[in-house]
């Protein structure tokens, strides 16, 4: 949805708009600052920065005309945030009635500075706390009440947030690279566990891995957990694209984005597929043959050499880490986002975390055979560590592309339940080479074709092609290799 960040420090002007400018692909927009008690709004070429020594900064990514410029003020609490809250409707009917809030925008950011006016009572650490309570959505943001700073991450951390300091300096931002840009070379990824408060972490009584089904609904009987799932699975997808007329989803033609095609599609949703592959991949084949079934329109980029080279150098800027692996995965999504961005798209829905959630990946079927029903802690450690190995990949290749990817699998409702779903409902045998049972037969309930409902499990860059290009030759080429990594200076790798 945009870009956050916040400085401290002398003379933090020219530094907060060096970050400023550094993520505007995140928000292209508008822009907006706080310093030291004044407010600044507009085009970030023509804002008035004042000089002073601690700033909060704002770049607008706007989606669905949701135009309000922050930071957001309410009397001496400053707030910035970067993301979605889903129960915001819900929420701001709860504070008119009960607390007697005036809303001042539509802003659904404006939801999370009511409930700290909510909570305030001159600890803003512990306000927080209980602010996130009560939130059900996407989200990193940081509030000051002029002597507290405290940023979060959601509780998944599908938002990113780095923080760090040097030289009289501290900040933190939505990407790493505003930081490098101030001199701040040593950051850290903030982990949705903690609370940064005034650059210290304070841990967070988060329990969202270890709940328990709260409802009789819920129970052993696997057909009752498979309607459940695929009743809430409709209620997931529905929140993310709450007044959204368009939507596109990075399309491998898998079981996971399939079932997200025909949510969307039955929801009434205008969707459109962006798949990317080389010329004869299973995902370009796949995605071909669904679309085709649905009537869907679908975008497809034919990858070969000289694309997967042209593009290594945006990835790698985005992903601001020298990973090859991510760099494979992390081109197939980046690549389904430019094409959105280039057809005017700001959202899109991705599959990430059903695999994790429901044991897609192979080594789940070796896990199963060693531990049995214990190899649910496997997944449970697997969803609790998402954010550094997938989610931040995934939210940096799209918003380089100025799109907002939202994942429904990551809801905190899907989590709860498939948490409390038997392994034996996911991995049907020591044999099952297909795996996600359950989720597949919720596949098959919502009319996914049977070939998608029984296609195996292939990594995006593998099924891409894109692996086996940046393999066979490019990653071969030491002097290419060396002089890339040269031009890149990824400073905490």
């Amino acid at each position: 949805m945009c870009a956050i960040i916040g400085i401290f420090g002398e003379k933090i002007r020219d530094k907060l708009h060096e970050m400023l400018l550094s993520l505007k692909h995140r928000g292209p927009d508008m822009s907006g600052v706080y310093v030291d008690g004044t407010t600044s709004y507009g085009k970030l070429a023509d804002l008035d920065i004042p000089q002073g020594k601690f700033g909060l900064g704002h770049n607008l990514l706007s989606i669905v005309g949701s135009d309000v410029i922050q930071p957001l003020k309410e009397g001496k609490i400053i707030l910035a945030c970067n993301g979605e809250i889903y129960n915001h409707e819900k929420l701001r009917d709860e504070l008119e009635k009960t607390f007697n809030y005036e809303f001042k925008t539509d802003s659904d950011s404006e939801i999370i500075l009511a409930l700290i006016k909510r909570y305030y009572r001159g600890n803003l650490p512990i306000c927080i706390t209980n602010v996130l309570k009560d939130l059900d959505g996407d989200y990193a943001f940081a509030a000051y009440d002029g002597k507290d700073l405290v940023a979060v991450r959601d509780p998944l951390g599908v938002k990113p947030l780095y923080y760090g300091s040097y030289n009289g300096y501290s900040g933190f931002a939505s990407e790493r690279k505003a930081l490098w840009k101030v001199g701040i070379d040593e950051t850290h990824s903030l982990p949705p566990d903690y609370m940064l408060h005034n650059q210290e972490l304070i841990p967070l009584k988060n329990n969202l891995l270890s709940k328990k089904l709260s409802t009789d609904r819920y129970n052993q009987n696997k057909n009752d957990l498979k309607n459940i799932l695929k009743e809430n699975l409709i209620k997931s997808v529905e929140k993310r694209v709450n007044s959204l007329e368009k939507v596109g989803i990075p399309f491998s033609g898998g079981v996971d984005s399939t079932i997200l095609t025909v949510i969307c599609n039955d929801l009434g949703v205008e969707t459109e597929l962006y798949t990317v592959g080389s010329e004869g991949s299973p995902d370009v084949n796949f995605a071909m043959k669904v679309a085709d079934h649905m009537g869907l329109p679908i975008y497809t980029k034919v990858v070969d050499e000289d694309v997967v080279r042209k593009c290594i150098p945006h990835v790698l800027n985005a992903l601001e880490e020298w990973n090859i692996m991510k760099l494979g995965v992390g081109m197939t999504t980046y690549l389904a986002a430019e094409m959105a961005h280039r057809n005017s798209l700001r959202v899109m829905l991705s599959g990430q975390g059903a695999d994790e959630l429901f044991a897609g990946y192979h080594r789940y079927l070796k896990f199963y055979t060693e531990k049995g029903e214990r190899t649910q802690e496997d997944l449970r450690n697997d969803v609790k560590n998402i954010y550094h190995v997938n989610l931040e990949r995934d939210d940096k290749v799209t918003m380089a592309n100025s799109v907002e990817l939202r994942v429904p699998y990551l809801d905190l409702q899907i989590i709860n339940i498939a948490m409390n779903t038997p392994i034996k409902y996911k991995i049907a045998g020591e044999n099952d080479g297909l795996r996600k049972c359950i989720l597949r037969e919720v596949a098959m309930d919502l009319g996914v074709p049977q070939e998608i409902v029984e296609r195996p499990k292939k990594a995006a860059q593998y099924g891409s092609g894109i692996h086996k290009i940046l393999t066979r030759n490019i990653l071969k080429d030491s002097v290419y290799m060396q002089e890339l990594k040269n031009s890149f200076n990824f400073i905490d790798i």
